[in-house]
């Protein structure tokens, strides 16, 4: 029991981190329609910027941090929307998607080309540690994911459902007409989706490299499991991208200890299948009717 329960801990660390990704897919999608196929890698590259910036620069890790995320953001919440969504969104979806995707490429490679294609060891806000508790070992690391990433995705879903910038994104998402003709800025509205979106992704970066290493590969598995519970929790609902992000992670865990760590991918892509063909909007998720 003591076992399972620990195997518990880890998926829900994972499945945190596929949460904060899952968002980002909701947060994209309810703005603009389509998919980010970069998602994935929008969570590896802050920790590869961070990492630059201390070895190429010489700055401390704070500062670094500081530089790192803010230069992501920048690049890839505002950059990201005005160079390649905005362009793209006027020839219809299927061309942005294949555009995220080349980005998604061009990201994964230029890591690998730019920094290094070796895993790289990166600094923990906590302790490498592991506490007791009831007779299972608890990693501090874990903890630390799980209470931060609830906090952060408590803090955003408070923001989209309390405040009245959050109302305004609501109703700039589910119908940019009327919110412009209601006066709100639609525009500015969406950039800040964007922009949460980066933020988010550069959260999981921090909180995901310490564990995984910082390398150009992982945004592959974190881009598909994201991916996986956007659409098990409900594309159009930030709080079925928590759910299914830690359902996920939990399945992919237990999977890996019980079933085989040869088939852990296997087993949330059943999930997924099973999902789809008994509810196909997601567990949370609503039905939306689109006019043809």
């Amino acid at each position: 029991m003591a076992e399972f329960l620990a195997y518990l801990i880890a998926g829900l660390a994972t499945g945190a981190i596929y949460a904060l990704a899952a968002i980002g897919f909701t947060l994209v999608w309810q703005t603009s329609q389509t998919i980010n196929f970069a998602q994935g890698e929008f969570v590896m590259l802050p920790a590869i910027l961070i990492l630059a910036a201390v070895k190429l620069a010489g700055l401390p890790v704070w500062a670094a941090a500081i530089l790192g995320i803010a230069a992501f953001i920048a690049l890839f919440g505002w950059g990201f929307k005005l160079v390649i969504v905005d362009p793209m969104i006027r020839h219809g979806v299927l061309p942005l998607a294949i555009a995220t995707m080349a980005l998604s490429i061009i990201m994964k490679e230029g890591a690998k080309d730019g920094f290094s294609a070796e895993a790289q060891r990166f600094p923990s806000l906590v302790p490498q540690e592991t506490v007791s508790f009831l007779g299972i070992s608890i990693s501090l690391q874990h903890i630390a994911i799980i209470i931060v990433a609830c906090l952060a995705i408590g803090a955003l879903q408070w923001f989209v459902t309390r405040t009245k910038t959050g109302r305004q994104m609501q109703a700039s998402a589910q119908n940019p007409n009327v919110a412009l003709i209601l006066g709100i800025p639609v525009a500015q509205m969406v950039m800040l989706t964007f922009l949460i979106n980066a933020a988010l992704a550069a959260l999981a970066s921090i909180l995901i490299s310490p564990i995984y290493l910082a390398k150009f590969s992982n945004g592959e598995v974190i881009g598909l499991f994201a991916f996986i519970a956007a659409i098990v929790g409900g594309f159009n609902q930030v709080r079925g991208a928590l759910a299914g992000g830690l359902i996920v992670g939990v399945i992919d865990s237990l999977a890996a200890a019980y079933i085989s760590t040869s088939y852990r991918l296997a087993v949330p892509l059943v999930l997924l299948v099973v999902i789809i063909l008994i509810k196909p909007e997601g567990l949370f998720g609503r039905k939306e009717e689109r006019g043809v």
